[in-house]
């Protein structure tokens, strides 16, 4: 199927007709404003609405809208705001209940046309409102569409792993932070300090000062209080590397016990995180049971159940696009070129959309590479037969994702 931009513009702008009223709504934490505009852009309210982020705000400005629509014979009303923040979230939920035709404005856009009406950089609440609906009546604004009750509890849960994630990627870098002042040849025995046998030794002889004066057994039935099989020829062998490295470590011995206390805290808390974050994988894995297509996308080598999680979170039910491209535009991966006269400017990446969506759409692709047999040969085809660099190859198979959208068709 042929997708191109242009068209799908010239049905947003058809689809407002001289019996539209076009409402702009400029979001805030506690007072939105609201302004009104026929199609053609000449404002019908004599002066911008402002009401509460509250049920009584909402139907104030549904009465407004009504007002409006009596007064001017409009019969028909679009409704457009920035999905700043999640400011936005709730009253373009109730409009939308409410069989309201809600669409949302990117915030750079209306940066960009704040000087159309009066030339001037001021900005105002009233004044963006009415750009907003300059922008919407001009066919420049993207549908929002409510996604079923899977799509949203998947959302949910995802954003809430990405902060927890975040959060753990912290207290991991504090934790080699306090080893590489206290005791910085410990990387050198374990190469990842997470494992088992490390995590016994963090919590129970952190400090060279501890391990300096242990025997070889003493150190593996102290590590038997944590792991079943705490010695034989590897727990012998990284015991006698730990005592040695611990007697000549030039790590830093002043304020001992608070640096103990300061890691157990530390330790106790990364434990919570990652026990949490495997209920939380536990309960992606129970949605993604409830979507169809994530088994089928799930099918594909290489895409495990967290970039299948990511990606359904963030584009919603695949079945709305009608095209791949729409899905990259989404994530903000469609090309971008800037070109005047004789100079042909660098082509880049638009970077104007969902930055987590996009973000593991390009995961994922890195993954597909190395795992998946088509990605691998698509790739090598790119680099040796077509001389791309790997960046710009991995960039091209990302539009690539259009086979999320055909992989739920097939």
């Amino acid at each position: 199927m042929k997708f191109k931009q242009s068209e799908v513009q010239n049905q947003r702008i058809e689809r407002i007709s001289t019996s539209h009223l076009v409402v702009g709504i400029d979001m805030a934490k506690e007072t939105h404003v609201a302004q009104a505009t026929n199609f053609r852009g000449i404002v019908l309210s004599n002066r911008h609405l402002s009401f509460s982020n509250s049920i009584e705000g909402f139907e104030k400005l549904q009465r407004w809208i009504e007002g409006l629509q009596q007064k001017h014979r409009l019969n028909s009303f679009i409704i457009g705001m920035e999905p700043t923040g999640h400011y936005w979230w709730n009253l373009a939920n109730w409009l939308t209940n409410k069989g309201s035709n809600v669409v949302l404005v990117n915030p750079a856009t209306t940066k960009r046309n704040k000087e159309n009406r009066d030339n001037s950089p001021s900005k105002s609440d009233p004044k963006d409102a009415l750009i907003i609906a300059d922008i919407v009546s001009r066919g420049y604004y993207y549908e929002y569409t409510r996604q079923t009750q899977e799509f949203q509890r998947l959302r949910t849960l995802m954003s809430d792993r990405e902060f927890w994630v975040a959060y753990s990627v912290r207290l991991q870098n504090r934790i080699i932070r306090w080893l590489d002042i206290r005791f910085p040849e410990y990387t050198s025995v374990f190469k990842d300090w997470t494992c088992k046998r490390s995590m016994a030794t963090l919590k129970e002889l952190p400090l060279p000062q501890d391990l300096a004066s242990r025997s070889i057994t003493e150190m593996i039935t102290t590590w038997r209080k944590h792991m079943h099989r705490a010695g034989g020829s590897t727990g012998t062998q990284k015991a006698a590397e730990l005592i040695s490295q611990a007697k000549r470590s030039v790590g830093d011995i002043t304020a001992l016990s608070e640096a103990k206390q300061d890691l157990n805290r530390l330790i106790e808390e990364y434990e919570r995180i990652v026990e949490m974050l495997g209920e939380m994988q536990k309960k992606i894995l129970e949605i993604l049971s409830e979507i169809p297509m994530a088994s089928q996308l799930r099918s594909i080598k290489g895409l495990g159940p967290i970039f299948v999680a990511a990606i359904l979170a963030g584009a919603g039910d695949l079945r709305q696009y009608a095209h791949g491209r729409q899905l990259l535009r989404k994530a903000g991966l469609n090309l971008a070129e800037s070109t005047s006269g004789k100079r042909k400017g660098q082509i880049v990446i638009s970077n104007r959309g969902d930055s987590t969506l996009r973000k593991y759409l390009f995961l994922a692709t890195i993954q597909l590479i190395g795992v998946n047999p088509v990605f691998r040969e698509l790739h090598k085809y790119n680099v040796k037969v077509k001389h791309m660099k790997k960046q710009r190859s991995v960039f091209k198979l990302l539009g690539k994702a259009g086979f999320y959208k055909e992989s739920t068709e097939n």
